[in-house]
């Protein structure tokens, strides 16, 4: 029997699109490790087109987020930055009686600089000796260190995710990078 391949949203900023481009060519198009979901170049969709931040954010998990079950953040040099990032971290971290958080785990791309605010709350500074919920690693050099990270990712949902950090305040802009 094959390796299960999850529905994985990937989070990312405009800038590493190329960056994007050929994870999503590399891991999900050449070797099947996921299934992409989520706005932008490749993936199906179009970008929300609104100021209202509760209409965006809703709009994120009933078109993208709502039918996966990890949700991966391709980190870059500006990642940190980003509104929309913090937004769909924040969307994917969110729980209910109905929903399930995705699992969340960052992939530094080369450019990478810093941890996204919110996802950074969800690691430990003292990882591995201490638990948290989130994961990071460096970009992948296999097809199966990524699987066997994504499978992780998909597994601390629900043994896990009483180490959720995401409070309510949102970014309201971009921060300077």
């Amino acid at each position: 029997m094959g390796q299960v391949r999850r529905k994985c949203f990937i989070s990312y900023h405009h800038a590493d699109q190329a960056a994007v481009t050929q994870f999503i060519r590399d891991f999900d198009q050449t070797h099947d490790c996921f299934i992409a979901r989520g706005l932008g170049e490749q993936m199906p969709g179009d970008v929300i087109q609104s100021t209202d931040t509760n209409y965006v954010m809703s709009k994120i998990r009933e078109r993208f987020l709502s039918d996966s079950t990890v949700t991966i953040v391709l980190m870059g040099g500006c990642t940190w930055s980003r509104r929309y990032v913090d937004w769909e971290i924040q969307s994917s971290l969110r729980r209910g009686q109905t929903a399930t958080p995705n699992g969340l785990l960052g992939i530094k791309l080369r450019s990478f600089t810093s941890f996204p605010p919110r996802f950074e709350s969800n690691l430990s500074s003292d990882w591995p000796r201490m638990d948290c919920y989130a994961r990071h690693m460096d970009y992948p050099t296999s097809s199966q260190a990524l699987s066997d990270a994504i499978e992780a990712a998909y597994a601390r949902r629900t043994t896990h995710d009483h180490l959720i950090v995401n409070p309510r305040d949102r970014m309201s802009y971009n921060r300077q990078c």
